[in-house]
């Protein structure tokens, strides 16, 4: 995923292979790699190479300098963290590009730790030549640097829905938040469609009387099938162009940006519709459908992690880093329940912001006659971690 936002290098995608100089190997392609860390310590090799052979012995050094992902970030819009120089070495940093050849000896990047990662942050290691010896041509600007973005394969917990725990969660009116702009995210993992008209929602954002909804289902009447899901939003409708599968997870990233409301699947534009203008106050969340006795009939099965609120409209870019997680202190995120507990029945507020929710003291309209009702439902909080709950980062 990464190395679609890592479009091109600073030439574009028009590279010119007929420069003379110097160029980290793989640059020319793109500036970002990818690092698979699968255990520790792990090591990808880097070499320099020279657009035609050497007239005589060049020596290029070689550093890790990680103001150069502040750089990269302000010219390509992405949120990548540099990595802890205490997690990473740099070994054989002077390589030589012998008399007649065109490739370098190799350099060596260990990641020896991940001890000081941030949960949710995704690193990159910013190579770059820093130096040149010998007469092997200029270095060419745009492929000076290679971004390695380390990769790991994360195994979490997720919430498996549970008809009966469908419910409401109400905020305290001191924590309500008006949204002008903002983003809505989870991720899911579907057992089955129904066909449509066979409703399965799977959950809301909204105001502490339902107002200004932002709700999310499956199966809607005038979708196209089962498999599409439907946003509800303030003022209007949604439907996704991908039909969801099951058995796989999906990140579903909704944003508003104060004129047009854009739905994104796996941090690719999916659909939009045009705004509201209108605010959406953010105190109530509903798992599942929770009115009457809808809760079985329209009950998603499958399950359910990663749910972020956010007070801006994020980019694509900074939605494609966020498969695997984010930083649980990135600008503008007001709420965020992982929901990898795995055990209990509190959902924890991930940005300590105080939206926590337990599940003993939610609230639902039983008769349908608009009066809540309290209920603990925290019996019937169900946690999974199988190999489905897997990603790579």
């Amino acid at each position: 995923m990464a190395l679609s936002l890592a479009a091109c290098n600073s030439e574009g995608d028009k590279f010119d292979y007929g420069k003379v100089g110097l160029l980290i190997t793989g640059t020319e392609q793109v500036p970002v790699q990818r690092f698979t860390v699968d255990e520790l310590p792990s090591t990808y090799a880097v070499t320099v190479k020279a657009t035609r052979r050497t007239a005589s012995d060049v020596i290029v050094r070689l550093a890790i300098d990680t103001a150069l992902v502040r750089t990269y970030n302000a010219q390509h819009g992405t949120a990548f963290y540099a990595v802890p120089l205490s997690s990473v070495k740099l070994e054989n940093n002077e390589v030589t590009i012998r008399q007649g050849e065109a490739l370098s000896t190799t350099a060596q990047v260990k990641v020896v730790s991940t001890d000081d990662f941030i949960e949710g942050a995704t690193y990159v290691i910013p190579v770059t030549i820093q130096q040149v010896i010998g007469d092997g041509g200029e270095v060419i600007e745009s492929s000076r640097t290679l971004l390695l973005q380390i990769s790991r394969i994360i195994s979490f917990y997720s919430l498996e829905n549970n008809q009966n725990a469908s419910s409401n969660y109400i905020f305290p009116d001191e924590k309500m938040v008006n949204l002008s702009n903002y983003t809505i995210e989870f991720k899911v993992f579907s057992y089955r469609f129904g066909k449509v008209g066979d409703i399965k929602r799977v959950l809301a954002i909204e105001g502490k009387n339902e107002e200004e909804a932002n709700m999310f289902r499956f199966g809607e009447n005038g979708s196209a099938g089962g498999d599409i899901l439907q946003w509800v939003l303030p003022g209007g409708r949604c439907f996704s162009s991908t039909h969801f599968k099951t058995n796989r997870w999906y990140l579903i990233s909704c944003t508003y940006d104060g004129a047009t409301f854009k739905m994104y699947v796996d941090g690719v534009e999916d659909a939009q519709a045009s705004g509201s203008g209108k605010v959406t106050p953010f105190q109530r969340f509903e798992l599942g459908m929770s009115w009457g006795n809808y809760r079985n009939s329209q009950f998603y099965q499958g399950r359910l992690c990663e749910v972020r609120v956010w007070d801006r409209a994020l980019t694509a870019s900074e939605i494609a880093m966020g498969f695997a997680g984010v930083n649980a202190h990135s600008e503008g995120l007001v709420a965020y329940w992982k929901m990898n507990e795995g055990e209990g029945h509190i959902f924890h507020d991930a940005t300590g912001h105080g939206y926590d929710m337990d599940w003993t003291d939610t609230w639902r309209d039983d008769r349908e006659d608009g009066v809540l009702v309290p209920h603990d439902y925290s019996q019937y909080i169900r946690w999974v971690k199988d190999d489905n709950n897997k990603v790579v980062q």
